[in-house]
């Protein structure tokens, strides 16, 4: 790997123009490929302290040996150029937006003498109109079904469409009406185009259209006394409308946008977007990326744009309108590189309320799906978490993989309601029924609340192993698999229930939620204890860096590393369950506070009183004959909380 300092710029030598710049490793190859405002500013970050840039981006300046750019004029020029280059070089360090499938397209062939309707995939090409992309391809299927009774075009591929003309006969689909059969002559090219424009037409928006003019046909042939062919176009109608629910109307503003939504953690991001058209959600696609550097959620939105909106997608794909969560820092210059590419004005906007900001919230839940989706893929497989467990036991040099795992968490506000978690994963899962929550009384500060809650735990751990000794507690001993509940071999277990005692065994591996600071303070905790054969970590949030005990510099995991992947989800776990307790805690003194200074009034009652008034605004605003009618609350009791919430004590008289 080459020093960054052997080819960084002399200084005063980089413009403070707008520009693209982009990294070339010892072959010439370009990795990446970047925009900047002012490009001595941006360029001077890459090379400044290596320990305080992102993983991604200090493999990426450690790999490259040369920097260039060039200076344009305007950031809608440097927004072209580096768009222009990603596609030219392909840089593997830049973000790249690929699909995590496939998406197929309704696809109507206008370049052909007889356009054909068709499920499509892949790059588009000119002279071919798109509608979609769908989620499944059977649902392209489903739709195209429905609507062949009314715009009978041809499905068939060039072949069949040649052989059917050479034998004078058509397919199944041309003798039960569901094509024209312009293959044997039954139209011609003019009236089966005519067919494939109201198809196009119907597609793009103009639903009411054609739903009027069936209505009139219908009510016309029903006047003439023509039946059968009222029924058809009645079954026709009926086919249009099922058509139409499948699309559902989310706008009725005949809105023409996309919206993109984010989920991201250090490491990746995922990306969802909905593409609706004329108020309708007509398609949905989504990615997960590799984040290169830190990145803002504004800045995704800028990759997002400058690599989606291409020129392999053509115009008609960028929208009037782009729903974001977060302006990036050139919306400007973006909306109008965007309106260039469309051919009219396009806008960039955060949605504050309303149907859009509804579902701008909605494209937001999918993304976050897709991100655990993601991260949890590789749970499923013995094999990978086999491979996990073994990479975290090289990294931190351990004898043996560690087949039970403890994390622990710390959740405040401000020395308030201090609580922390203890999750437990055995083989590279997790063990919910042992997981732990302690309330922490002694402590204001993340660190002091780390020692205490580890010295209760194992101090729990050390008394239970000396009723018989080390010869007790086998801490190598493997867990069970695929048994529920299975006691550990050499465990204590509890005579009255049958099970392992609450921690009876110690883990392999410790994992805290922070970086130097917390594994020191945890470090400080077990060597006071004595504990000297459990393997201690911290993963700090920040860069994802897994630090040990009296280490200056942390261990870096691969990013793609399985056993990294295994610690982000322990952590992430820990921190979901630390936070959740943390919010039950503080609501529950937040609403219960004024009636716990009532003396004589327990748990029952209270939650009696609240599940009879709805609320305490409701409780303090009642009389005391009101509050008695609570069962087990007396009088002296309701003028006691009617005291304690402020409200009037003084019972009226009687008339």
């Amino acid at each position: 790997m080459a020093d960054p300092s052997t080819y960084r710029p002399a200084p005063g030598t980089i413009p403070e123009s707008p520009g693209v710049y982009r990294f070339r490793d010892g072959t010439g190859r370009v990795i990446y490929v970047g925009k900047a405002k002012n490009l001595r500013s941006r360029l001077n970050s890459y090379f400044a302290d290596p320990v305080n840039l992102h993983q991604r981006t200090r493999q990426m300046v450690f790999t490259a040996e040369s920097v260039d750019w060039i200076s344009v004029a305007t950031e809608v020029e440097a927004l072209q150029q580096e768009f222009t280059w990603i596609k030219q070089y392909d840089p593997k360090f830049n973000v790249r937006y690929r699909d995590d499938k496939s998406y197929p397209y309704l696809a109507v062939t206008l370049d052909e003498d007889f356009p054909r309707l068709q499920v499509m995939r892949g790059a588009k090409r000119k002279g071919v109109r798109y509608f979609g992309p769908y989620s499944h391809a059977w649902a392209i299927r489903e739709t195209l079904d429905l609507l062949l009774r009314v715009f009978p075009a041809r499905t068939c591929s060039s072949g069949v469409f040649k052989r059917a003309g050479q034998v004078g006969r058509p397919c199944l689909l041309g003798y039960i009406g569901k094509c024209s059969a312009p293959c044997v002559g039954s139209v011609s090219a003019e009236e089966h185009r005519a067919i494939v424009d109201g198809f196009c037409d119907f597609m793009g928006g103009r639903t009411d259209t054609m739903v009027r003019k069936l209505e009139r046909e219908m009510g016309e042939a029903s006047a003439q006394l023509e039946f059968e062919r009222a029924a058809r176009l009645r079954d026709d109608l009926a086919a249009l409308r099922r058509a139409l629910e499948k699309q559902t109307v989310v706008f009725g503003d005949g809105t023409d946008a996309d919206v993109v939504a984010f989920a991201d953690d250090p490491l990746e991001a995922a990306v969802q977007v909905f593409h609706v058209r004329d108020g309708r959600v007509r398609g949905q696609r989504g990615w997960v990326v590799e984040k290169t550097e830190e990145l803002t959620t504004g800045d995704l939105v800028h990759h997002f744009c400058t690599q989606v909106y291409g020129g392999e997608h053509g115009e008609a794909d960028v929208p009037r309108e782009l729903l974001v969560p977060e302006l990036p820092a050139d919306a400007d210059a973006l909306a109008d590189w965007l309106s260039t590419h469309r051919g009219s004005r396009v806008t960039l906007r955060v949605p504050q309320r309303g149907d859009k900001r509804a579902l701008l919230e909605t494209v937001e839940r999918n993304a976050k799906d897709a991100l655990a989706r993601h991260k949890l893929k590789r749970a499923g497989d013995l094999t990978t978490r086999s491979k996990a467990l073994d990479e975290i036991a090289d990294a931190l040099d351990m004898r043996t993989s560690p087949l039970r795992i403890e994390c622990f968490d710390i959740s405040q506000i401000q020395g308030t309601d201090v609580v922390a978690s203890m999750v437990v994963f055995e083989d590279g899962l997790p063990r919910k029924s042992e997981y732990r929550r302690f309330i922490i009384r002694g402590a204001t500060d993340d660190l002091s609340a780390m020692s205490e809650v580890l010295r209760r735990r194992f101090a729990r751990y050390l008394d239970a192993r000396a009723e018989t000794g080390e010869a007790g507690v086998d801490p190598d001993a493997p867990a069970g698999q695929g048994v529920p509940d299975e006691p550990r071999v050499g465990t204590l277990i509890d005579p009255t229930t049958g099970r392992p005692r609450k921690f009876a065994y110690p883990p392999q591996l410790v994992v805290v939620d922070g970086g130097a600071p917390q594994v020191a303070a945890a470090a400080q905790a077990l060597a006071e204890l004595g504990v000297d054969d459990v393997a201690l970590c911290g993963l700090a949030k920040r860069l994802e860096e897994v630090w040990l005990p009296d280490d200056d510099f942390p261990v870096i995991l691969p990013r793609t590393s399985e056993g990294l992947y295994l610690l982000q989800r322990v952590r992430d776990e820990a921190h979901r369950f630390a936070i959740t307790f943390h919010r039950q805690r503080r609501s529950k003194r937040m609403t219960e506070s004024a009636l716990d200074r009532v003396p004589g009034l327990g748990e029952v009652r209270r939650k009696a009183l609240l599940r009879h008034f709805g609320s305490l605004k409701r409780l303090s605003a009642a009389s005391v004959e009101e509050i008695t009618e609570v069962p087990g609350v007396g009088k002296r009791t309701a003028e006691a909380i009617l005291a304690a919430l402020g409200g009037d004590t003084k019972t009226p008289a009687a008339d």
